[in-house]
């Protein structure tokens, strides 16, 4: 395979995770796998909680695909495909875990009007402690903090953790 042919494929990986992580977050892991990602949404007492077990098995198609096409003689977009899945791990990672949730030391402060909009829309999403009424499902693409903000009390605030609402 062309290496420019294989790049396009890797970028459109990434790009298209997107789409997947919002389906998986908003009908997966606030649906039937709420068991895990509760965790997520609760304090965390410790260096890990259940919700990581996500990381694990979204690893899993990536290093299948990379296997795959490196190893195994299938197509050798294959390989592009993981390795763009892997880079969109890599990305959520670091915007997820060390910039939003700071679960790794960083003196990073969001200074663009696209990081702070993306890093609020997340942090809005967490005001809800429940499974329903949530709000921004995705990670790298986020509704304005404004509209977020204007769901949430359409909703009545519904399943807002109690320090939220003393601050409002």
């Amino acid at each position: 395979m062309s290496w420019p042919l294989g790049i396009f494929l890797f970028l459109v990986t990434i790009a298209a995770m997107e789409g997947v992580a919002y389906v998986a977050h908003r009908w997966v892991m606030h649906g039937p796998g709420w068991f895990l990602h509760e965790s997520h949404h609760r304090p965390r007492t410790g260096n890990w909680e259940l919700n990581d077990l996500y990381a694990v098995i979204f690893a899993v198609p990536s290093i299948v695909l990379i296997f795959g096409g490196v190893q195994a003689g299938w197509w050798p977009g294959c390989t592009w495909i993981g390795a763009g899945i892997a880079a969109y791990g890599a990305i959520y990672f670091g915007f997820h875990d060390i910039i939003v949730h700071r679960r790794l030391p960083s003196r990073y402060l969001p200074k663009s009007a696209y990081m702070k909009r993306i890093v609020q829309a997340h942090r809005l999403h967490h005001v809800v402690e429940t499974r329903e009424d949530s709000v921004s499902f995705g990670f790298l693409i986020a509704p304005r903090p404004e509209a977020l903000k204007a769901a949430l009390k359409d909703r009545g605030r519904k399943g807002v953790r109690a320090a939220a609402l003393a601050e409002k």
